[in-house]
């Protein structure tokens, strides 16, 4: 049954003080309306907040903090990359940088983090890459391969230098298989126990000293998967406890965010008592590496109606954007979350919205309620602050978009 919404006063599960429906029915970014931003910059275009990605970095320095441990957060910029986004962290001074290619560690130099701001954790890593990495001495290299570690070791004898394990068992959003970079199949991520022995010999006869342990078995857990990431916490242990040389423990990224209505948010309690449990009695430095818990709520995808169609009995929107500019619904099947600019009263109805993109995967959501929708009108794509423009493309040739940081302070257009 359709419902009737009578704005402004239309509860969303989603609203927040930063992000609501004002009196007038327009949805309010940091107290900007995206009706006014989409008519000024045109669509597609993301918006982030950056007062609330600050906000969770202290949230998390917070939580990391009550633990007593040491501590250091590097954030995941292949999450989202714009360089407003990475100057404003590299200004606060709160965080470093997790780097995946030398192409970004060099950006994050750009934006003014140091050599020994950046974790650099890559897989198939090429003999070109380690000829940069080479030439910056203080990065801090996790290598994943017995392979790098050889080759990282003829060019770089005497390195002090991280490795990437893998634990046989990953967790991620709604136990998606899709987001699980480890588990009962066997993947290209990080040295498995049975290799451990023969990546620590090859360290050593280069003259390298393992100083860090490295893991990321998952992207989006929230508190539902929790009691399966303690279990996976404790068995990298048995990696650290091997070594003697052993200073930090990086757990990686992968704290989620709320998708839908009935999804549980991360309780930062629970995961910080777990990393307390496992290295407090190891005296160890425990590095994190987030990225959507930072970003991903922190910003929208805004496009335009341009098609309002009944085909047979589905009643679809069509969008001036695709999969292209935010690839997670296709192709990792992660709800997407649609909304209006502005809201008009009325009854909802269950619709299908549709990308511009020439591929029969190119849809947003199906058979999701919105109210009244019309030709010209904006729509509002939430949880697009992480790994949406820095995976776009230009599929099709409509890869081209707009992106501003936005601060509550700032009243401009």
């Amino acid at each position: 049954m359709n419902t009737v919404l009578n704005h402004p006063t239309a509860d969303f599960w989603w609203q927040r003080t930063d992000l609501h429906y004002a009196d007038n029915g327009d949805l309010t970014l940091a107290g900007h309306s995206l009706q006014m931003l989409a008519t000024a910059h045109g669509t597609p275009s993301f918006f982030y907040n950056g007062d609330r990605v600050l906000a969770k970095l202290h949230t998390l320095l917070g939580a990391l903090s009550a633990t007593g441990l040491r501590h250091r957060v590097f954030y995941a910029m292949k999450a989202n990359r714009f360089t407003p986004l990475l100057s404003m962290m590299r200004n606060s001074g709160l965080c470093g940088i997790d780097a995946c290619s030398p192409a970004e560690v060099q950006h994050a130099l750009a934006c003014g983090f140091r050599e020994e701001d950046i974790s650099f954790t890559a897989t198939s890593v090429s003999n070109e890459d380690l000829d940069i990495l080479a030439r910056l001495p203080a990065v801090l290299i996790n290598c994943d391969s017995i392979s790098t570690i050889r080759r990282l070791g003829q060019r770089c004898p005497g390195r002090r230098i991280g490795l990437r394990v893998n634990p046989g068992k990953g967790v991620g959003y709604g136990n998606n298989q899709l987001l699980q970079y480890s588990g009962r199949k066997t993947t290209k991520f990080g040295i498995y126990r049975e290799h451990f022995a023969e990546a620590c010999a090859e360290a050593q006869q280069h003259g390298m000293t393992i100083e860090r342990i490295h893991f990321h078995v998952g992207i989006g857990y929230l508190a539902p998967q929790l009691p399966l990431w303690d279990e996976i916490v404790g068995d990298c242990t048995w990696f650290v406890d091997q070594l003697e040389t052993v200073r930090s423990v990086n757990i990686g990224g992968g704290l989620g965010l709320p998708h839908v209505l009935t999804d549980s948010p991360l309780d930062l309690q629970h995961w910080s008592d777990i990393l307390k449990k496992h290295f407090a009695p190891r005296n160890l430095e425990v590095c994190v590496e987030p990225g959507d818990f930072l970003v991903k709520d922190s910003g929208v995808l805004v496009l335009q109606v341009n098609t309002v169609e009944r085909k047979q009995q589905v009643d679809f929107i069509g969008v001036n954007g695709g999969f292209n500019l935010a690839l997670e619904p296709a192709f990792y099947r992660l709800p997407c979350e649609p909304t209006p600019c502005r809201l008009r009263p009325g009854a909802t109805g269950k619709v299908t919205i549709a990308g511009n993109i020439n591929e029969a995967l190119d849809i947003w959501a199906e058979e999701v309620e919105l109210p009244p929708m019309e030709e010209g009108d904006y729509l509002v794509f939430l949880n697009a602050g992480g790994y949406a423009s820095a995976m776009s493309s230009n599929h099709c040739m409509r890869g081209q978009f707009y992106e501003r940081l936005l601060f509550t302070a700032d009243t401009s257009r």
